[in-house]
């Protein structure tokens, strides 16, 4: 048996599958192994399988026994495997060391790597799968690699002639589900002259 993955966030006492042996006469079911830490119990007559207590993501995959026996003759039975999934529930958003940082930059420059930013995502899977990008700023002097986080000028810069000092606001996104969470940061670049 493969039931639905269930999310960590299951309460107690919800369904997880339904345990069914075809046999002449009423059969007795149980949990004979592998279900160690006790998150599930079962209806010894009707077979439906609940979670018993909160879940703990990390320890699942779970796969355990459950036997069905004559109800009278305990000498005949059978047993089955249940394997339960638990997935992570998209909790956190990621976030930045520091919501603000300052990096200078000297005039003249080709295109180069200003500043490397680097989110962090308690979640798991694709729940804690960063992307970065640019939610506001001069998106014409200033790009970022959505993979890796570096943020790059684009042009060259003159002390003299332009601004001295930028704004980019930059989002770390995850892949979450059910709906995506983004964290911030705010880089000033300082033109160096």
């Amino acid at each position: 048996y493969q039931p639905a993955p269930l999310s960590e966030n299951t309460p107690p006492d919800t369904f997880v599958v339904q345990i069914s042996a075809l046999y002449k006469v009423p059969v007795t079911y149980s949990i004979v192994s592998g279900d160690e830490k006790g998150y599930f119990i079962i209806d010894s007559s009707t077979g439906i399988i609940r979670t018993r207590k909160n879940l703990k993501l990390e320890d699942f995959p779970v796969s355990f026994n459950v036997r069905a026996t004559d109800s009278s003759n305990a000498d005949i039975f059978n047993d089955v495997s249940v394997n339960v999934e638990v997935i992570d529930e998209n909790d956190f958003p990621p976030v930045f060391p520091s919501s603000l940082l300052e990096e200078g930059l000297e005039e003249n420059l080709p295109p180069t790597q200003v500043v490397q930013l680097k989110a962090q995502d308690n979640d798991t899977g694709r729940n804690g799968f960063l992307t970065y990008g640019i939610l506001s700023g001069d998106r014409l002097k200033f790009r970022i690699d959505e993979a890796t986080g570096i943020l790059y000028s684009t042009a060259s810069f003159d002390y003299e002639e332009e601004p001295t000092e930028y704004q980019v606001v930059i989002y770390a996104e995850d892949d979450g589900i059910p709906e995506k969470k983004r964290g911030f940061c705010t880089v000033i670049i300082k033109i160096i002259d």
